[in-house]
């Protein structure tokens, strides 16, 4: 018997569409939000692919909110909303799910749910976390960006936080299980004090560098931001630099590697989705280097774990929200707090660029501050 109640809101994308006809790829249209006569895909024939029991998977794995929710075994799908009742048909009769409602609120109110994915456009995600909350949801997944603004990315937070709720803010690349290796290897001092991050851009939106801070941010400058773009989106285009409290700098610049972190002893690389690579500095007996008759040289080494050949952002966040419910993990990687603080740090960016690279020191007092995302976000 599944252990959690669970439920989408929001049918679009990300809640469901994506998975209509995984035989043929992306459906070819983004569809846009406030347009009720919106195309929905005819059904395919499928069936339970439990992804997160195998290491590795050839052909298509879950890809929505909805069809990862389906197909853990912990958990049953029990009710949907969306404001659009042919969404919904397509829903029941995928899913088999009978408790449907085009009002989000109803449903949070009357369905007593343990997960809950919120996959709607990102203006309404706050007030919706937050009720989730308040109704007693004991796990919430939001769809990317996590907010608007600084005001709603806290007021999330916090509710979450207060009611002892992990919030999980979007399908990326940090939920992938190898974050956590990255992150024990740090921890445990491999390659000495990190000193520097190289990432290759500051969108919060597909963050990974917060994950691996261990102070807040202190100040930053940033230059080159380019103007609002015509699919709607102002986030921060151009470069920059972030000084922790604990004095780690991070550079967000263009060319750089999706992550590197630099430490006193040491270098790990992130490549690509599944690619990562550790150097070390160990003693070498070339005579070259500190001391004499001995060297140090930095030595790339194996990677301590086998990494998951193929990865899906949506199933391994899925994963990290259980474990988080079932106490093995503290929060998730891909968290509404680290997603929280990149968003600040990006909306510092884009204030540092319009003032000429001047410094602007974190945290941002006025907390009305957000950003402006694609259309169809």
């Amino acid at each position: 018997m599944a252990k959690y109640r669970a439920a989408v809101i929001g049918m679009g994308w990300m809640g469901m569409l994506y998975d209509l006809r995984p035989g043929e790829g992306r459906i070819p249209d983004r569809f846009r939000i406030d347009d009720v006569d919106r195309p929905t895909p005819e059904l395919d024939v499928h069936r339970k692919f439990h992804y997160h029991n195998m290491h590795r998977l050839k052909g298509w794995t879950p890809t929505t909110y909805a069809e990862a929710l389906w197909d853990r075994p912990e958990v049953d799908l029990v009710a949907g909303a969306e404001r659009d009742p042919k969404r919904l048909k397509v829903y029941q009769e995928r899913y088999g799910v009978d408790a449907l409602y085009t009002d989000a609120e109803e449903m949070l109110r009357k369905e007593d749910l343990d997960i809950v994915a919120i996959a709607t456009n990102t203006k309404g995600r706050a007030d919706l976390t937050c009720l989730a909350v308040e109704h007693g949801v004991k796990a919430v997944v939001t769809d990317k960006p996590m907010a608007h603004t600084l005001e709603e990315a806290d007021r999330m937070v916090k509710t979450c936080a207060d009611a002892g709720v992990p919030l999980l803010c979007g399908a990326t690349t940090t939920n992938h299980p190898s974050f956590a290796t990255a992150r024990k290897l740090v921890d445990s001092g491999a390659i000495g004090d990190v000193v520097s991050m190289d990432v290759a851009h500051a969108l919060a939106q597909h963050q990974n560098w917060s994950y691996f801070l261990n102070s807040p941010p202190s100040w930053v400058v940033g230059v080159g931001d380019s103007p609002r773009r015509e699919s709607g989106s102002d986030e921060f285009g151009g470069q920059g630099m972030m000084v922790t409290e604990d004095g780690l700098v991070v550079h967000f610049r263009h060319g750089a590697p999706e992550l590197r972190l630099t430490g006193t002893a040491g270098e790990m690389l992130r490549g690509g989705p599944t690619e990562w690579r550790l150097w070390q500095d160990v003693e070498t007996s070339s005579g070259v280097g500190r001391g004499v008759g001995r060297g140090v040289g930095r030595v790339e080494m194996p990677w301590p774990e086998s990494v998951i050949g193929m990865y899906n952002r949506v199933v391994h966040g899925l994963s990290d929200l259980i474990d988080c419910l079932e106490g093995r993990l503290d929060e998730p990687k891909n968290s509404g707090r680290s997603v929280a603080v990149a968003l600040e740090v990006e909306i510092a960016l884009k204030q540092s660029s319009d003032r000429g690279g001047a410094r602007v020191d974190l945290p941002l007092e006025d907390r009305s501050l957000g950003l402006n995302y694609d259309w169809f976000r």
